[in-house]
């Protein structure tokens, strides 16, 4: 099991990340746009830099929904491999069953 506090960290992160995620794109497209003044650009950037930096997209870890184990994680699932082998072998997952040759 993880840590509270780095769940409740991640959890803060993805909160922020939702928040600014409309304005963060919007500099963004500024700031990437060639034909755009210089100066507006780097306005852009400036204030690209005042967002939080909890605020990006790239801060938030992909944690097990089970456990909260950051590393070993299917996304397609939203668990690790060993939350999803435990709820495999309980048979709380259908369709997933022990191979055996």
């Amino acid at each position: 099991m993880a840590k509270k506090g780095m769940i409740e960290q991640n959890e803060h992160r993805k909160k922020l990340v939702k928040k600014y995620a409309a304005k963060r794109a919007a500099l963004k497209t500024i700031t990437k746009n060639a034909d755009a003044p210089m100066e507006e650009r780097f306005r852009a950037q400036l204030e690209l830099a005042e967002l939080p930096r909890n605020g990006s997209k790239v801060r938030v870890r992909n944690r097990c929904e089970v456990t909260g184990r950051p590393r070993a994680y299917y996304r397609k699932l939203k668990m690790s491999r060993i939350a999803l082998r435990d709820l495999g072998n309980s048979g709380q997952i259908p369709g997933i069953v022990k191979s055996s040759w």
